[in-house]
């Protein structure tokens, strides 16, 4: 949806704007809440606004980064490192990208830079909360994932239209695998047609694909 796609937009060129210098003086002098161009995760860098403002906020964070950290979430997907067909076949559709961890690992490193990264974090703890089976485990893990990215206090809201959050808030009065599908399919759509054709263009892909066909001639 081109809401969602403007919406994203605006996230990247705020948190572009906030990283200079300048920008980053401002908000120590005002204590927004904003977004800080250099939090990809719930970690102490993330403190570095008014700690007076913001600190039910922080204390919130700090308490979900303790909590799925005890879900054991790994910062990055555990994979063999990809061959040259595997990336090829990045090229060839969205999906075969999204079908292998290397390829969610090199297009999450792609979404960092474009600080977006949420959308993916946001797609992969949807597919984890699908494999839930234990009810208590569901209700919780779908509290997480509201708070952390469907929340408008979050630094880490993702870009939805305003029929998928009234969707959203009618599913959280009973909790389930399938809680954030619309929300799911509006992020990987977005994240298809809006960074999906840069990231095919991206000193991070064409890097990989270089090296990996120059191995390819070597051997």
């Amino acid at each position: 949806p081109m809401g969602s796609e403007r919406m994203e937009m605006g996230k990247r060129q705020m948190a572009a704007t906030q990283e200079t210098p300048g920008a980053a003086q401002a908000q120590h002098s005002t204590g927004n809440r904003g977004s800080n161009a250099c939090c990809f995760c719930w970690c102490c860098c993330c403190s570095c606004s008014c700690l007076t403002v913001r600190n039910q906020e922080e204390e919130r964070a700090r308490r979900t980064s303790q909590e799925l950290q005890a879900e054991g979430i790994p910062n990055c997907e555990e994979s063999p490192a990809p061959t040259l067909e595997e990336v090829n076949a990045w090229a060839q559709s969205f999906d075969k990208l999204m079908l292998t961890p290397a390829g969610r690992n090199a297009f999450r490193e792609f979404l960092r830079t474009e600080f977006s990264e949420e959308n993916m974090l946001f797609w992969m703890a949807c597919e984890e909360l699908k494999q839930e089976s234990n009810k208590s485990v569901i209700e919780e893990k779908a509290r997480l994932i509201y708070e952390d990215y469907i929340s408008i206090l979050s630094p880490k809201e993702v870009s939805l239209d305003s029929r998928v959050r009234e969707v959203i808030n009618r599913n959280m009065l009973e909790p389930s695998q399938h809680t954030f599908d619309d929300a799911q399919l509006q992020i990987y759509t977005l994240m298809h047609r809006d960074s999906y054709p840069r990231f095919m263009n991206s000193a991070i892909y064409k890097d990989l694909l270089q090296s990996l066909s120059e191995k390819s001639i070597e051997a």
